[in-house]
């Protein structure tokens, strides 16, 4: 199983997360690319600490949205949107290239990982941007999406991703953030659902029901508080529970 976390979210002088501390308990680091979050120096010591740390960088782009963290949604034309991935991927890709290593996968942040679950139109522009960057990067989404969708039909690897820290609706979708309990805070809940997905490959909704999830990748966000803690318990408990913990990509 790939554990990965979302990184690189300062900006300027505001700061968010341990970065170092975080990655060096996953195997996947994905990067804010300066749309969200983060900014060229931001990036530059992401990719830095990311190669250091022998982690797998992946690019994580945005919205247009950094007063909102990139978590609300976008009427963005498509064409557009298309132009902004390139050049998000892009920028990490000479970012990375610098440190001595490279990016090794996609993953969008946000509102817009959200909204190429069902948008088809914005699902293309992410699946035509990364045709256009390199059809050989793989892109981690949700299962079931519409991006999954569309990039397996143009040849792009699709890798599959769970969340450690998410409630999950009954559909499988994410609960929505505006919504109570969303986020998991408690640091036995996040490993209890980590173990259940990368053991058991299936999660709990906030109505009971089991879900199934075969997933690739099982992701924790930086930006939660605690996110450093939580990172530690759910590496040592899967490690306790055999659960090998290696980059995808």
């Amino acid at each position: 199983m790939d554990l990965n976390a979302d990184v690189g979210e300062s900006f300027g002088q505001w700061r968010m997360g341990d970065d170092a501390a975080i990655m060096a308990r996953v195997s996947s680091a994905s990067i804010a690319c300066g749309f969200h979050a983060g900014d060229p120096r931001t990036m530059a010591h992401s990719c830095a600490a990311a190669a250091a740390a022998g982690v797998s960088i992946g690019a994580h782009p945005g919205y247009r949205d950094l007063a909102g963290f990139g978590r609300r949604f976008m009427e963005v034309d498509p064409a557009e949107l298309r132009d902004e991935v390139i050049y998000q991927v892009g920028a990490l890709q000479a970012m990375a290239r610098a440190a001595g290593t490279g990016v090794r996968y996609v993953k969008p942040h946000g509102a817009l990982y959200n909204a190429i679950v069902h948008h088809a139109a914005q699902a293309r522009a992410v699946v035509d941007a990364m045709l256009a960057v390199d059809p050989a990067l793989p892109l981690l989404v949700s299962p079931g999406s519409e991006a999954a969708r569309l990039a397996a039909a143009a040849g792009i690897p699709v890798v599959l991703e769970a969340f450690a820290d998410r409630a999950y609706n009954p559909d499988g979708t994410l609960v929505p953030r505006t919504e109570p309990g969303a986020v998991l805070h408690e640091v036995d809940a996040v490993v209890a659902q980590s173990l259940r997905i990368a053991v058991d490959r299936e999660v709990l909704a906030v109505d009971g029901t089991h879900i199934p999830l075969n997933v690739q990748s099982l992701c924790l966000h930086g930006d939660t508080p605690g996110a450093v803690a939580m990172a530690a318990a759910v590496r040592t408990a899967l490690d306790g529970a055999g659960v090998a913990i290696r980059a995808f990509a």
